[in-house]
């Protein structure tokens, strides 16, 4: 029984069910002329890379590329498939094997034409499963309906706004109706959580991911929309337009807009399991009901389950609030690719796979995983219970997908009213920033070229400082830091910015006063921060501290004091990367987690340019 097998008497969570194949990490390889047409989320990683995995087995190999949450079901449900009718129908015998590939990134890599971006052609896909077909028909109007086939969903989940159960019963649940205006309302409000009673959880804070590579984040600005408009149904971009009040006060009490749903969660996990309660973090998250189920079992990042891993639930769950004015669901379609790459022999085996996953027998395997069959009559089983904070009959209104041009008006609008960036780049110069990342680049070549490219994402009246460190040097910072560029609006100066990167590469190069450049830079930012902009550092280092003044715990302490209980309303965030195999992971995960920001890993230097966008994406 592929999804029901092993478990011990002494693990009853639904998880227990799952029996995911073992897989080793990988990382999509991705060309630096793709990431000038958008951000990546961090989730555009491909797990299931090992040589291992995708040894030749005899059989037809269907590679498909699928959001991070389907990975562990799709696995279950590539074991099913071997023991179906529609598998044995089949010439020869075929092996599914799924890969985490963000939507929005699957969409920007199939509308850029040319070959799949990746330099094992074992993991080019067969097949494609956004969270949204959505998604499928963006690259149908972009590039070709040719390309993505006849996409049909197997599965659905709604999306909806998670709140810590406490809280949620400060607003009246389970009891009475929350729309994302009662929402607004409080984000609108100075009082924040004061103006129901609470004034020690301070401000109202909103989670979003960015819907440029988000289904979850996409879904969220169309219900803004739907909301304003007070419509149900037939949305149109006329409606959107006259949303933008609406939603750009929605947007202030946004705290970051994060690359995956996943990394808020697991800080907001972290948070509740030290006995904050998560409260100066966030107050409600934007989300799928199937990442709320996955949270409240103890895997917030939704990851593949290992054979033997040992879940721990939160201190406290989030709730599921499906707003009263209606919820979008994310279909989840699967659909054979029309492209070069795909065989006859894989097209044939993925749309056999395809068949199975209507039948019975694949839909009675979805509930385990926490995704809602098609067929309504299928018991849903024990993960859709108040236990675990859904409510199996919600939502109570369903909000249809809008056209493509509604879809792309939402987006636009975003990108004109999300929450303005206040942001200090702060990158490490010391002599290590020398050394060759194997692609003919230094590493300091590749820092300088990630933040280049990245310069794009920011509006004109987005706030931009870029600072370096190292001994040695000197500047109205103080000592050990050179100011390239003062933290003030973009406005048209990305030239200039250009230029001022480029001037590192001439730069002295020294010693790593890390501490001590992340104290100054916190106390720069804090003096600036404004509760109106989201205020962040983002901090590349490749080594480990070697001179400064000020020790890692001290810092811990001084950066951490805003974050406590009930948080500060411009609270300064720091995103560090971790860069190359030198640099030191734990002092950077401990400076990331003191604040709410998250740490990114570019141990692989050469993907500097992957995860320069990935941070940046946050904001």
């Amino acid at each position: 029984m592929p999804a029901r097998s092993r478990r011990s008497s002494a693990d009853t969570s639904p998880l227990a069910r799952f029996r995911p194949r073992l897989r080793a990490g990988g990382v999509l390889l991705v060309a630096s002329a793709i990431a000038l047409t958008g951000c990546f989320g961090a989730d555009s990683e491909v797990e299931g890379t090992a040589d291992g995995d995708f040894a030749d087995d005899g059989c037809t190999s269907v590679v498909v590329a699928t959001s991070s949450e389907k990975v562990n079901m799709l696995d279950a449900l590539a074991d099913a498939f071997k023991e179906s009718s529609q598998h044995e129908q089949l010439a020869e015998c075929a092996t599914v094997r799924p890969i985490n590939v963000s939507s929005g990134d699957a969409t920007r890599f199939l509308t850029a034409g040319g070959d799949w971006p990746d330099d094992d052609t074992r993991r080019w896909p067969t097949m494609w499963s956004p969270a949204s077909t959505v998604w499928t028909d963006r690259v149908a109007a972009a590039a070709s309906a040719s390309l993505v086939g006849e996409p049909e969903s197997f599965t659905h989940t709604p999306v909806v706004f998670g709140v810590p159960e406490t809280m949620a019963k400060a607003l009246g649940w389970p009891g009475a109706e929350i729309g994302i205006a009662d929402f607004e309302a409080l984000c609108q409000d100075p009082d924040g959580w004061a103006s129901v009673g609470k004034p020690l959880w301070g401000s109202f804070k909103i989670s979003k991911t960015n819907p440029n590579t988000s289904t979850t984040g996409l879904s969220a600005i169309l219900m803004q929309s739907y909301e304003a408009s007070g419509k149900t149904a037939d949305l149109t971009a006329e409606d959107v337009a006259a949303a933008a009040e609406f939603s750009r006060v929605f947007e202030e009490c946004v705290i970051h807009y994060g690359d995956t749903t996943g990394k808020v969660l697991t800080r907001l996990y972290d948070e509740t399991q030290n006995g904050a309660g998560g409260s100066g973090y966030v107050s409600a998250v934007a989300l799928e009901e199937t990442s709320l189920l996955n949270y409240n079992q103890g895997n917030p990042d939704s990851h593949t389950v290992q054979p033997g891993e040992t879940l721990t639930p939160p201190k406290e769950k989030l709730v599921a609030v499906y707003p009263s004015g209606g919820s979008m669901w994310s279909d989840n379609p699967i659909t054979v690719l029309g492209a070069d790459w795909v065989t006859p022999e894989q097209a044939e085996a993925g749309a056999a796979f395809a068949a199975f996953l209507q039948t019975d027998a694949a839909q009675e395997i979805l509930p385990d995983y926490g995704f809602r069959p098609l067929d309504a009559s299928v018991p849903l089983g024990d993960l859709f219970t108040a236990e675990y904070g859904v409510d199996p009959a919600g939502p109570a209104v369903t909000l249809p997908k809008p056209a493509v041009d509604v879809v792309s008006a939402a987006i636009d609008q975003w990108t004109q009213i999300r929450k303005p960036s206040s942001v200090l780049e702060v990158i490490d110069i010391s002599g290590s920033m020398d050394e060759a990342i194997g692609d003919g680049r230094s590493k300091l070549d590749g820092a300088i070229e990630g933040a280049q490219a990245t310069l794009g994402h920011f509006r004109a009246s987005d706030e931009v400082g870029v600072w370096a460190f190292t001994t040695g040097v000197e500047s109205e910072a103080g000592e050990n830091i050179v100011v390239l560029r003062g933290v003030e609006p973009l406005a048209s100066d990305k030239e200039s910015v250009d230029a001022s990167l480029d001037d590192l590469r001439f730069a002295h190069r020294d010693g790593t006063p890390l501490y001590d450049a992340v104290a100054a830079a916190y106390d720069e930012m804090v003096a600036r921060a404004q509760p109106g902009r989201i205020n962040a550092i983002v901090l590349l280092s490749d080594g480990q501290d070697t001179d400064s003044e000020i020790s890692l715990d001290s810092l811990v302490a001084k950066i951490g004091a805003s974050s406590k209980e009930g948080g500060d309303d411009a609270p300064v965030r720091i995103f560090p990367i971790a860069y190359g195999e030198g640099a030191d992971t734990g002092a950077l995960q401990r400076i990331a987690e003191a604040t709410g920001g998250q740490w990114f890993d570019a141990s692989d230097a050469a993907k500097i340019d992957l995860v320069f966008a990935s941070v940046i994406n946050n904001f």
